[in-house]
């Protein structure tokens, strides 16, 4: 049985499992492979924080994703394609591994993020 989305471990379960699909995807693997050149050593630590902040308030995420992504855009202009497919591996990877209050909330949360970098990029 899923259990719901408790703490920094469960955020760590979730990212690393998004991440692992993101990278092979291809609609949007590239983007982090041959256009940002992510180095995930260092992305993933951040993303873990900026999730943990967004569901469960930390203040532990110091960043300003909006202007990484307008940066992005840049080098590669993203469209409704790749972020809704980001959407879709992000809502599955949470659906697969949880279920509950938190579990809604990030995805619900997820995409509003989502529309709001969409529509300013």
């Amino acid at each position: 049985m899923k259990k719901d989305i408790q703490d920094r471990d469960d955020i760590i379960k979730l990212v690393d499992a998004f991440y692992e699909k993101v990278k092979v995807d291809p609609t949007i693997g590239y983007i982090f492979t041959d256009v940002a050149h992510v180095n995930w050593d260092s992305h993933l630590p951040r993303m873990y924080d900026f999730w943990e902040n967004i569901l469960f308030c930390t203040g532990n995420f110091d960043g300003n994703p909006m202007k990484s992504h307008k940066d992005l855009n840049q080098k590669t202009a993203m469209n409704f394609t790749h972020f809704n497919r980001w959407n879709t591996i992000f809502i599955k990877s949470v659906d697969t591994l949880f279920k509950g209050e938190k579990a809604e909330e990030i995805k619900s949360r997820a995409m509003n993020i989502s529309k709001a970098m969409m529509d300013k990029v």
